[in-house]
C-alpha cells in the first residue's frame, strides 16, 4: 500500500494498525489564542493530549487522525511533541473549516479557488506552518448554514487540491441539513473519485434512507461522534451501525468519537455537563463492547477501525 504522512514522516498504510479516524488533540478559537494568550494553558493542553493518546494506546490504537484545519487551531509543532512523547502515529490535515460554517477570512474571500488550492497543496508537498510535517488529507466543513458561497469555494478548492496531489478529503457534514449530498455533488462535479472522500458525522442521524442515498454515491462515511448525545444519543447510534452492517456496507464505515483533548469553545463545566461521555477512549470502553453484544464481529470491527481508514488515507 502507499505511504501515509504522519508528524514523523511517511508510514506504510499497511502499518497504520488500529486507527481512530476523527479525534482532536486541540480545538480552540484561533483569534482568541493569538490576541489573548493568557487565556490558555499550554502545559495543561499538552498534558491532556498526552493523557488522551496514552489511554488510546492502552486499547491498541496505533494511529490518531486529527482533522484540525484552519479555524480549529491546527498546530503541527504541538502534534509533533505529542507524537514524539508517545510514539503514536499522528496524521494531520490541511484545509479550512470556515468561520461559523459560513464565511472565509477576507484574505481568501478576495482570491479564487485555485489560490486556496495552492495553499492546501503547499501543506501537502512542502509542510505545515514551516515544519517538515506534511498534510495527509484535506478537511472541509458544511453545517447548519448550508453551502454558502464561501463554503462552496472551500469545497472546490479542496477538490482541486485533491486532484493535483491524490490526497483524500474529509468533509464535516450535518445530516439534519443533508449537507453530505451537496458536498458530494461539488466533489464529483470537480472530478474527485468518490473513494477518496469521507463524509464525516454521517452518524449524527438515524435516517437510514439519507445515509444509504449518500453511500450510493461512493464515499466512506464517519460514524464518528459516539458520546456526543446532544447530537444523537448513543442508543440511537448503535442500531445505525448494526443495520448498515447487515445491509453490507462494512467497507464504507469508520468509527470514532470526534472528542477533543482540549476544547476552549465552552467552559469546561459546560462540556462536562452536556457531553459527560465525550472522550476518545469511550469508543473502546463502551461503544465496541456494546456493538459486540449486538452481534458485531471482530472482523467487522477490524474493517472499520483498521482497514477502512488505511484504504481511505491511501486514496
Amino acid at each position: 500500500m502507499p505511504s501515509i504522512e504522519t508528524t514523523n514522516g511517511p508510514v506504510d498504510a499497511a502499518e497504520l494498525g488500529r486507527t481512530v479516524v476523527h479525534e482532536h488533540l486541540l480545538t480552540a478559537s484561533e483569534a482568541v489564542r493569538f490576541q489573548y494568550p493568557h487565556l490558555h494553558d499550554p502545559a495543561a493542553e499538552l498534558d491532556r493530549a498526552l493523557a488522551t493518546v496514552r489511554e488510546l494506546q492502552e486499547h491498541g490504537v496505533r494511529t490518531f487522525v486529527d482533522p484540525a484545519a484552519m479555524d480549529l487551531t491546527r498546530d503541527a509543532a504541538f502534534a509533533s511533541r505529542v507524537a514524539d512523547a508517545t510514539g503514536m502515529n499522528i496524521v494531520m490535515a490541511t484545509g479550512i473549516y470556515g468561520q461559523h460554517y459560513t464565511f472565509l477570512p477576507q484574505h481568501f474571500q478576495t482570491r479564487d479557488e485555485d489560490y486556496m488550492a495552492d495553499a492546501f497543496v503547499h501543506d501537502i508537498e512542502e509542510g505545515i506552518q514551516g515544519t517538515p510535517v506534511k498534510a495527509a488529507f484535506i478537511k472541509t466543513a458544511a453545517d447548519e448554514p448550508g453551502m454558502t458561497d464561501d463554503m462552496v469555494k472551500v469545497h472546490r478548492a479542496a477538490a482541486r487540491a485533491s486532484i493535483r496531489t491524490g490526497r483524500p478529503i474529509m468533509a464535516h457534514s450535518r445530516p439534519a441539513s443533508r449537507t453530505g449530498l451537496d458536498q458530494m455533488a461539488i466533489f464529483l462535479e470537480e472530478g474527485v473519485e468518490p473513494h477518496k472522500i469521507q463524509i464525516a458525522h454521517t452518524g449524527d442521524t438515524d435516517d437510514l434512507d439519507y445515509i444509504e442515498e449518500l453511500l450510493a454515491l461512493g464515499p466512506y462515511i464517519g460514524l464518528d461522534r459516539f458520546g456526543t448525545e446532544i447530537f444523537l444519543p448513543d442508543a440511537q447510534r448503535y442500531p445505525v451501525v448494526t443495520t448498515l452492517l447487515e445491509r453490507g456496507h462494512v467497507e464504507r464505515l469508520m468509527l470514532s468519537t470526534d472528542a477533543c483533548a482540549t476544547i476552549d469553545w465552552f467552559p469546561e463545566e459546560m462540556v462536562a455537563m452536556l457531553a459527560p461521555k465525550w472522550r476518545s477512549a469511550h469508543l473502546f470502553t463502551e461503544v465496541l463492547p456494546t456493538l459486540a453484544a449486538a452481534g458485531v464481529t471482530e472482523d467487522q470491527i477490524a474493517t472499520m477501525l483498521d482497514a477502512n481508514p488505511a484504504r481511505w488515507l491511501a486514496g
